[in-house]
């Protein structure tokens, strides 16, 4: 009995003590089928992409490198002008979220605390794609839809066609809204995961020695909340910058943003187009990347938070 317990603990613990290397790597053996599909599909992608944005197009005759699409681009007003209805779209619709998501989150942190169903409908919009999103907004404020024909039928209007033009017109207000509806929920869940740890903590203390709601809110909790803000902020703004759905759908022709341009060109009859609308997508897949290393860091520091407490 005892030569086979010891037989036993000698084939258990023993061997992974002298295989340390077998269980450091079993992880990345797991995840490796998973990572080689999604880095070989989107690795050679973004190589081809690339290769073509340097004027790589051997079908069309092109089979030499160059920067004369990154050039043309550059000296082209039309990039300029979808570049600055990108930024407004973009920067709008993150302000207006963070503002939205912050407000609500601490609106409703009181009744939401423990109460999943609650926070179930809170967060009911995650799983909705932008473009299904986008064909909503387009249903309800277009001229012709669900709003104009109700402020018509309560005489707010003298006809649908007198409805403010929020589609296809120079701002993209239809196109903020809808940005806004999706990011306003999903910056709001993420003060709602920080929010009971600096309950607990600074805030508890704060609240010891006397402070007030708005001095908690605004020394303490504003604060804190700023890393897990930020972070995802600055995710949603890196989508909002490569999105093509939402201002293809809602959006005017002229100027329109920066994806949108890419694919126009891409799907351009003229083939010697293509180095442009690839370089256009590789400056997207850059800007996006630094933005997505940038809300890494900010992740690590709101992970940081809360052990200073």
């Amino acid at each position: 009995m005892s030569n086979g317990g010891g037989a036993a603990r000698t084939s258990g613990p023993g061997l992974k003590r002298g295989r340390p290397w077998a269980v450091a790597v079993r992880p990345y053996l797991m995840v490796a089928p998973a990572v080689g599909i999604v880095v070989t599909l989107f690795g050679g992608g973004l190589a081809l992409g690339l290769a073509q944005s340097l004027g790589y197009v051997p079908f069309v005759g092109q089979s030499s490198f160059s920067l004369e699409a990154y050039r043309q681009l550059f000296q082209d007003e039309e990039f300029y002008r979808a570049l600055g209805q990108t930024l407004w779209l973009s920067v709008a619709s993150t302000a207006l979220a963070t503002g939205l998501a912050v407000t609500t989150a601490l609106s409703v942190w009181p009744a939401l605390a423990g109460q999943r169903r609650l926070l179930f409908l809170y967060q009911l919009n995650l799983p909705i794609p932008h473009l299904v999103g986008a064909l909503g907004i387009l249903f309800l404020i277009a001229p012709t839809g669900l709003a104009a024909r109700w402020a018509y039928a309560f005489g707010l209007i003298s006809s649908p066609a007198d409805f403010p033009v929020l589609v296809y017109d120079r701002y993209g207000w239809g196109i903020i809204l809808e940005y806004v509806w999706k990011g306003t929920v999903f910056i709001g869940t993420n003060v709602l995961a920080a929010l009971p740890g600096l309950e607990g903590g600074y805030g508890a203390a704060a609240r010891t020695l006397g402070a007030s709601g708005w001095q908690r809110l605004r020394y303490v909790t504003l604060p804190l909340l700023a890393p897990s803000v930020l972070s995802a902020s600055v995710l949603v703004l890196a989508y909002t910058l490569g999105a093509y759905e939402t201002p293809f759908l809602l959006g005017q022709r002229y100027p329109s943003t920066l994806a949108v341009l890419a694919y126009r060109r891409y799907v351009d009859l003229d083939l010697t187009a293509r180095p442009e609308a690839m370089a256009l997508s590789i400056l997207i897949t850059l800007v996006s990347a630094a933005l997505i290393g940038l809300y890494l860091a900010l992740a690590r520091v709101s992970r940081m938070a809360p052990a200073i407490e």
